[in-house]
């Protein structure tokens, strides 16, 4: 199980509804703080608190442009989150097996 302990931040950014609503954003184009905060019923703190556990996550990038910071999917990534959550579904599906 050790091998699960680096997944931890990634699968935590993921098992919030507001951060999974701005990952299906972000996929389409990049966005600004300003814009992703005004597509939510929540503060400006909320949304930083939850952009940098994405960031920090390293599922999404942030730059600064001028006052503003943008922020757009980490394509690099995706490859391992799918392997990462395909072999959790196999290791479920083991278990069923073995039930």
């Amino acid at each position: 199980m050790q091998c699960f302990k680096a997944s931890i931040p990634i699968l935590k950014s993921l098992c919030d509804e507001t951060r999974l609503s701005i990952l299906s954003m972000l996929s389409g184009r990049e966005m600004t703080g300003c814009e992703i905060n005004r597509a939510f019923q929540c503060s400006q703190p909320t949304i930083s608190y939850h952009m940098r556990l994405l960031v920090e996550a390293g599922l999404v990038f942030a730059r600064k442009e001028g006052c503003a910071m943008v922020y757009s999917v980490n394509p690099q990534i995706w490859p391992s989150v799918y392997a990462l959550l395909q072999a959790l579904c196999d290791a479920g599906r083991k278990g069923e097996e073995h039930a």
